[in-house]
This record gives C-alpha cells, sequence and structure tokens, in this order.
C-alpha cells in the first residue's frame, strides 16, 4: 500500500486508488502521515482539526473520526489497523507501507550528493525521478494548522531546490536551450527567487539570446526593487556585467 501527500490526499493499494471525502478526517490521516512511525497526541490532532479553540466535545468527536479513518484503511488481509492508540495519542505505523513524500525526500537527499559530486547524468535522473512524485501542491488544500503547514513548506521548499539543482545541471550539460521555457515559467511562478532568474540569464545568453537575457535581469530587479526594496544578490549583478562584457560562459560538460 502507498500513501500519497504530493497532491491531493489519497491511498494507492494496487490498482486501486481511494481517497477520504470528509476534510476533517483528511486532516487527522494527512497529520498522521506527516508524523508517521511518531506519536502524535491528541491535543497537536484536535488543533489540525479544529484549530485553536475546538469544539467542547473535540475529544469524543476526534475519537469518532480515528475509528472512521480505521475503517477506511482496513484491509482482509492485515489483523492490525496501521493506527495504534499509544498516549498521548495516536500513531500510524508504515510496516512496509510506502510514502511518496519520504521516497521524495530520500532521492533529493541522493541527487543533492551526486550534485556535489559532479555526476551530473545520475543527478539529473535521480532529481526528474522525485520532481515526478508530485501531482500537484503538497497535501493539495489541507495545510492549514502547524504541523501541515510546516510539513507542506518543508516539502515545496525541497521540491524548489530540486528544480534548481536540476536546471544547474542541465546548464552544466549544456541542455540551455531546452531549460528556456521551464524557467520562464518558474520566474513567473516565484518571482523572488532570485536563482532561477539567474539560470534564466545564463540560460538565454549560452542560446545566443543576449539582448533577452539582459532584459530578464532588469525585470527581475524591477520585481526585487518593488517588492523588497533590495538589488539583486551579488551572483546576478556579477552574471549580468559579465553579460555586458560578453564573456564567455560555456558550460563544463558532465
Amino acid at each position: 500500500m502507498r500513501y500519497e501527500l504530493l497532491g491531493n490526499l489519497r491511498v494507492v493499494d494496487g490498482p486501486q486508488i481511494s481517497s477520504i471525502g470528509a476534510q476533517k478526517i483528511e486532516i487527522l490521516f494527512a497529520t498522521l502521515l506527516a508524523n508517521a512511525d511518531h506519536v502524535v497526541s491528541c491535543n497537536q490532532l484536535m488543533n489540525e482539526i479544529w484549530g485553536e479553540q475546538p469544539p467542547r466535545r473535540a475529544l469524543a468527536g476526534l475519537h469518532v473520526y480515528v475509528s472512521e479513518l480505521r475503517k477506511f484503511l482496513h484491509r482482509p488481509d492485515r489483523a492490525q489497523s496501521p493506527i495504534i492508540t499509544h498516549a498521548p495519542g495516536y500513531v500510524l505505523r508504515l510496516d512496509g507501507d510506502e510514502l511518496d513524500s519520504e521516497s521524495f525526500l530520500t532521492l533529493a537527499g541522493v541527487g543533492r550528493r551526486l550534485v556535489r559530486e559532479q555526476r551530473y547524468e545520475e543527478a539529473r535522473e535521480l532529481l526528474e525521478e522525485a520532481l515526478s512524485l508530485w501531482r500537484g501542491p503538497a497535501l493539495g488544500d489541507l495545510g492549514q494548522g502547524p504541523v501541515l503547514s510546516n510539513f507542506a513548506t518543508r516539502l515545496t521548499e525541497t521540491r524548489l531546490e530540486c528544480l534548481e539543482m536540476l536546471a544547474d545541471v542541465q546548464l552544466e550539460r549544456g541542455r540551455h536551450r531546452e531549460l528556456i521555457g521551464m524557467l520562464y515559467t518558474l520566474t513567473t511562478e516565484n518571482p523572488l527567487r532570485e536563482t532561477f532568474h539567474r539560470q534564466l540569464m545564463l540560460a538565454l545568453y549560452r542560446s545566443e539570446r543576449r539582448a533577452d537575457a539582459l532584459k530578464a535581469y532588469q525585470s527581475a530587479r524591477r520585481v526585487l526593487i518593488e517588492e523588497l526594496g533590495l538589488e539583486p544578490c551579488a551572483p546576478m549583478r556579477d552574471l549580468h556585467e559579465a553579460i555586458l562584457r560578453s564573456e564567455v560562459l560555456e558550460p563544463v560538460g558532465v
């Protein structure tokens, strides 16, 4: 069985894909998965489900939701539910089941190491595999409470880091022309993330589009000044100067 959080929450069991329609039970499920194999207290769970002012009978409601979740996860070939009562709350045991967020973080970590070792082709394969696990925003629209919000932020930041590393790898492999469309999209979606702007400038410049590279710098600079009152970071400014001087900025290759 595979639990998937990199998009709307769902369970994949062979050919069968199932999801829960009730949002509060989904929040309970997602919170337990975000802390898989670790106990989550009843207070934490109630805070995720109802916020800082839970209803008077919130604890009783939580027990009902846990019961419903156990029914949802019941499989005839399993003697025990993956959700275990353990003071001061509950724990979801993976016991060999897969969790897509764990797979993603593992692949991202290996990809990061391969980039440091300049093993670019292997890094590309691992990073693309990691990114392919995403079906949409982490947790869909469930990440409102502190636990799920922090968990979704961590996953999203790691995804953006993977995209940055993948772009760097492709630039080193001389695949700059293939990157331009993706980087235009990423700079639009993440206008304050300077790495994407720098990568776009370099991809355009190496594609013999010097004027577009300079326009990309001016556009990014304008956004940073308007939004943050800041000039671009040193690597962006250095690249801008190198482009103005028409320096040769060729990839090092694999």
